[in-house]
């Protein structure tokens, strides 16, 4: 008798795949886009590097060599135009900016986190209306503000001194240290301030101690904004850092200092220094800028992903 056949298994089934077909239309819509966003961005990489190269190689050439070939390359590689345009006052006008930024930097960063906290973690009746005061600040032009600021800083007598420009560089930077803080401090979690609150912290310390660190992305990247941005003011310097009388030292900041560098070379002009005193003014941003450049898009992007 003949053993019974035995039936083959079922061939297993694929799973069907039900995501949608993307269209051929998007596929080439989204080629396209990436290839203009990439050109875009390669055209405004030029626009902005080919400018800053061209100012640094003019500062080693000669005016003879600017005036015949201003694209070429410089024929002498020497440092010693750098050296004139530092004893030409761009030494002293650098020494005045870093000394007034050594304190309004910092003291912005202290006021305007302090005020972004409070106006994001303890409500009280007002809170919104002081918020929106502190937007509108930073809305609010500074050259209506000009004239009422020259005369309440020489009644405070503080005209052409670094505490008056301090004071103004901090009022004129808080509306958007406050702004850009107080997003950054809504979006840390409530449990730790609470647990160090249950420990016995005083508000105080926990804010210095537990909430201030967590927001230290929002802060450097705030910090950089605020460094850029009171390093290249001109206008409120050019009000307020203006010698009252003979006896008044002079006190430009950098921005002031390359307007005085080009009107004391007349007609027997020095173009050379110039452009080594503009690369002496540039290069500190520049390296500061590189050199956190992975923690500003950290603390910009920090706040949406959280």
């Amino acid at each position: 008798m003949s053993a019974p056949i035995k039936e083959s298994a079922p061939p297993a089934r694929r799973p069907v795949d039900r995501t949608p077909a993307r269209p051929r239309d998007e596929r080439g819509e989204g080629v396209v886009l990436n290839v203009f966003s990439h050109g875009f961005l390669a055209l405004w990489a030029l626009l902005i590097v080919l400018p800053l190269l061209w100012l640094v190689l003019s500062s080693f050439k000669s005016d003879v060599q600017i005036g015949s070939s201003a694209f070429g390359w410089p024929e002498n590689w020497s440092l010693d135009v750098f050296s004139r345009a530092w004893d030409k006052g761009i030494g002293d006008y650098f020494i005045n900016t870093v000394i007034v930024l050594v304190f309004s930097v910092p003291l912005t960063m202290l006021f305007g986190s302090m005020a972004a906290y409070v106006l994001a973690r303890y409500p009280f009746r007002g809170n919104r209306l002081m918020y929106y005061f502190f937007v509108a600040g930073a809305m609010f032009p500074v050259f209506l503000a000009l004239v009422p600021l020259f005369f309440m800083v020489k009644r405070l007598d503080m005209l052409n001194t670094y505490q008056g420009l301090i004071l103004v560089y901090i009022a004129y930077s808080l509306p958007f240290t406050v702004f850009f803080m107080h997003a950054f401090f809504r979006t840390l979690p409530s449990a730790v301030f609470e647990a160090a609150i249950l420990d016995g912290a005083s508000h105080t310390r926990a804010f210095f101690q537990v909430m201030l660190p967590m927001a230290k992305p929002g802060l450097l990247s705030v910090g950089i904004f605020n460094t850029l941005g009171q390093w290249n003011q001109f206008i409120l310097p050019t009000v307020l850092m203006q010698p009252q009388s003979g006896d008044d030292p002079e006190r430009y900041v950098l921005t002031q200092g390359l307007i005085q560098l080009q009107q004391q070379q007349g007609y027997a002009s020095d173009l050379p220094v110039l452009f080594a005193g503009v690369t002496i003014a540039m290069i500190p941003m520049l390296v500061v800028y590189l050199s956190f450049q992975r923690q500003v898009q950290a603390g910009l992007t920090s706040a949406t992903l959280k």
